[in-house]
């Protein structure tokens, strides 16, 4: 079993405008990307259950073309609310690097 920081080549988020945050998932290899999207441990329901959401408030995606995943979701506050804690949004993709690959 390994983390899906550990078969990752990038793991990042940022603002995808004001209101929302997206996550990258990027493979350097088919083998890794493979792994990953054959094991289900990343999907809209995953990525729903760990930053407390709904599924449907999720925007998932597979891009095989690019060895990649990618995730839009809502920003729990929009960017620059005075209790934003991360205006840019870069901070928020720690969570995924530690979900379980088989």
């Amino acid at each position: 079993m390994a983390k899906l920081g550990e078969l990752a080549q990038l793991i990042r988020s940022k603002n995808a405008g004001p209101f929302e945050l997206t996550f990258d998932i990027m493979f350097d290899d088919s083998a890794s990307f493979e792994r990953v999207r054959a094991s289900d441990a990343l999907s809209r329901e995953v990525i729903a259950r760990i930053y407390h959401l709904a599924p449907a408030q999720v925007k998932f995606f597979v891009v095989p073309d690019a060895l990649a995943f990618k995730a839009s979701i809502p920003r729990p506050r929009f960017q620059s609310d005075l209790a934003d804690s991360d205006n840019h949004g870069g901070q928020q993709y720690a969570p995924l690097m530690d979900i379980e690959i088989v």
